[in-house]
């Protein structure tokens, strides 16, 4: 009877991870995109020790919640932010940038030598940010956490995605889903504009 019972429930979880939201964003599409399932340090690499280790983030990760599921990815839809921008100075040493609900974390040794980062909060549909100066290439990748709190419930895994200034999706990035937390995070090595999709 048990085992019956976990078939049931193995199937339950399965069919839920299958559903396709009613709700898109008439945004841009990105085909072929193919499964992956992995860890934590999988997806995040060296700097999952420094976004998940002291806040308990690990706890909080849903089973499934890692990797590109669909064939499709939209964007998510989101009551809009308002702008906001930071400027930090950042050097060898790393540190933290917040901007709007979102955060970057830049670890030590990503920059050789100091650099000032504007962080800007975009309003729009969808929960997105840009980074400068655009192009900026990391020594080892920055990992960037993005807050959904204000979108649609989508049963789907969200994922950060990169973007053109249209919000045309670029690139599909590594992306684990904190769906306890309304936020998901991936690591970038680059500055340009991004934006939660699932």
């Amino acid at each position: 009877m048990k085992w019956t019972q976990r078939f049931f429930a193995l199937g339950l979880a399965l069919a839920l991870s299958a559903t396709v939201s009613c709700t898109t964003a008439d945004g841009p599409t990105s085909p072929g995109l193919s499964q992956q399932t992995g860890d934590p340090a999988y997806l995040l690499g060296d700097l999952g020790d420094e976004l998940l280790s002291g806040d308990g983030l690990i706890g909080d990760v849903v089973d499934g919640a890692v990797g590109t599921v669909l064939n499709v990815t939209d964007l998510l839809v989101c009551s809009s932010q308002p702008y906001q921008v930071t400027r930090r100075t950042i050097g060898y040493d790393g540190g933290t940038i917040q901007v709007g609900t979102h955060r970057l974390v830049i670890p030590r040794g990503a920059l050789w030598r100091q650099t000032t980062i504007t962080a800007e909060q975009m309003p729009g549909r969808t929960n997105s940010v840009r980074f400068s100066p655009e192009g900026l290439q990391f020594e080892r990748p920055a990992g960037l956490v993005m807050d959904y709190s204000n979108c649609l419930v989508v049963l789907l895994q969200k994922r950060i995605v990169y973007t053109d200034e249209s919000l045309k999706i670029l690139e599909v990035l590594r992306s684990l889903d904190l769906f306890g937390r309304r936020s998901v995070s991936a690591p970038i090595d680059h500055f340009s504009r991004y934006a939660v999709a699932y």
